[in-house]
């Protein structure tokens, strides 16, 4: 899609240029020929083997592990605390970072390995809206259900 046809597109938005709302919310990479996978569509060149693009855009699992994480107790003002935010480990290969939802921040702290390694899913929903109204859709991960 051009940016001028997204520009005047009255749908809702993404809030980083990984994440793809159609025809279901998830994730996109671009993976060299190295192996190596970024969830980062603008990248120019690869950090492991120094290649430049063009790369090969790939879907990423909604599905991940909790690699480490973060109880965050202060924040911008009109941001709740706490909350927990985290590293994603994709089956990919990709790291994400990402809040981690449906988890109490006071039990992470009280037994942080309940979290450590737990199977996580993606989850989105409207985070914001942007200057036209529209609505952002940002993503998180949540303990996945099976």
């Amino acid at each position: 899609m051009s940016e001028q046809a997204q520009v005047t597109d009255s749908g809702p938005r993404p809030i980083v240029s990984f994440l793809k709302l159609d025809p279901k919310p998830h994730l996109v990479a671009v993976r060299c020929r190295c192996g190596a996978v970024y969830p980062d569509v603008k990248r120019v060149a690869c950090s492991k083997c120094g290649a430049t693009a063009p790369f090969e855009v790939v879907p990423l699992s909604n599905r991940g592990t909790v690699h480490v994480f973060s109880v965050v107790h202060q924040s911008f003002p009109g941001i709740k605390t706490p909350y927990i935010t985290a590293i994603i480990d994709l089956p990919e290969g990709a790291t994400v970072r990402a809040n981690l939802v449906d988890f109490s921040p006071e039990e992470a702290e009280r037994d942080p390995h309940k979290v450590f390694g737990i199977p996580v899913e993606m989850v989105t929903s409207v985070v914001a809206k942007d200057r036209e109204g529209h609505d952002v859709v940002g993503f998180a991960y949540r303990p996945a259900k099976n």
